[in-house]
């Protein structure tokens, strides 16, 4: 009986998480065949399947809360707009934000054109790592902008009823009704750290958070013209792309903290967009799998803690353009209030039983 309930749990298992691990035989094997090439020695191919590795690792530990907070979106999202996401989302995320978004900082910073960037990242690894580093203070002020109004207009809400953290959580709901009061957090936060920044990459900063802020109103707008009171089954679509796009907003976001730690490790495009590629394929099976298994729905304070981590995540992003903190610290501080979450949901089910299985329901 044992046996076949293991047999079960590793099926299950490998139906979420089977293509991903395909993916990455895969990745490790073009990895190689790209080390062999560029070396000619064993030593070399090793290497570089390596740092691809190495790199997947980083990605998916970065990105479990990005994980909880998709699968805390999804769940709500019409089922056609879930498989979209789950499908289209997949190409952005890894030949977008790995490949595409990189290049288009070199041709926007250097005034290239995108053979000519492409060039620059295959031939001229150190110039196009230096030129995608010198943009970090603008990706920083950007990601951390909009992640820090996703963050707190979860807990800015005067409906919200579950609350994990009571002391924090309920003061910021009576307050919600303050109209603008997240915005003038995430401002009083960007002028705070522009203030230690010199003058010129305040200005950046300054720019790229209140693009930022702004790309997450006009998201907020889309959203809510596409979603009207009483929805028909053409306005159901219509709400899904807002909400589609809403996605592909956040996980650009969660992505920029490790596009540029990829850095650490190599300058070579190819590598890293392996290696982040397979980091993301991995991303999407947890997200999948958080979604069908209705975790986010059977563990009441899970959304909590991902919500907790993005705005850590924000405002990590925000103290990294005068202060280095590491991706390990990064990926760690959402990893534990994730699971702290996950801890005060599974006591909080055994406490009430009755209560936690009407919520499943629900």
């Amino acid at each position: 009986m044992k046996g076949a309930t293991s047999f079960q749990t590793g099926f299950v298992m490998f139906k979420h998480f089977g293509g991903s691990l395909l993916f990455t035989l895969a990745g490790l094997m073009v990895g190689g065949w790209y080390g062999w090439e560029l070396t000619g020695t064993i030593d070399g191919m090793l290497g570089i399947v390596w740092i691809c590795a190495v790199l997947a690792v980083l990605e998916v530990s970065l990105s479990f809360d990005n994980a909880a907070v998709n699968a805390s979106i999804l769940k709500d999202m019409d089922p056609v707009w879930q498989r979209r996401f789950l499908t289209w989302g997949i190409a952005i995320a890894v030949f977008g934000m790995r490949i595409v978004f990189p290049l288009l900082i070199v041709m926007v910073a250097a005034s290239l054109g995108p053979v000519e960037a492409m060039k620059l990242a295959l031939n001229e690894p150190a110039e196009y790592q230096r030129i995608v580093s010198e943009a970090h203070v603008g990706l920083m002020g950007f990601g951390g902008a909009f992640l820090g109004m996703v963050g707190l207009k979860y807990f800015f809400d005067a409906d919200k009823e579950v609350n994990w953290i009571d002391a924090i959580e309920r003061p910021l709901a009576k307050v919600a009704n303050i109209e603008a009061i997240a915005i003038g957090v995430v401002l009083a936060g960007t002028w705070a750290v522009a203030s230690v920044l010199p003058a010129e990459e305040a200005l950046t900063f300054l720019i790229a958070a209140i693009a930022g802020l702004l790309t997450y109103l006009a998201v907020e707008i889309v959203n809510h013209l596409l979603e009207p009171p009483t929805p028909t089954a053409g306005d159901v679509a219509k709400a899904g792309f807002g909400a589609f796009l809403y996605l592909e907003v956040l996980d650009a976001s969660f992505s920029f903290d490790g596009v540029i730690g990829a850095f650490a490790l190599t300058n070579n495009l190819i590598v890293i967009a392996i290696g982040l590629g397979i980091g993301a394929m991995f991303v999407r099976s947890m997200t999948i799998f958080l979604v069908k298994k209705g975790t986010m729905s059977e563990y009441r304070y899970l959304e909590h803690g991902a919500f907790y981590a993005i705005i850590a995540l924000a405002v990590i992003m925000y103290l990294n353009t005068f202060a280095h903190i590491s991706e390990v610290i990064t990926g760690l501080i959402g990893a534990v209030l994730i699971g702290l979450a996950f801890w005060s949901s599974v006591r909080w089910n055994k406490a009430n039983p009755a209560d936690a299985q009407d919520e499943v329901g629900a």
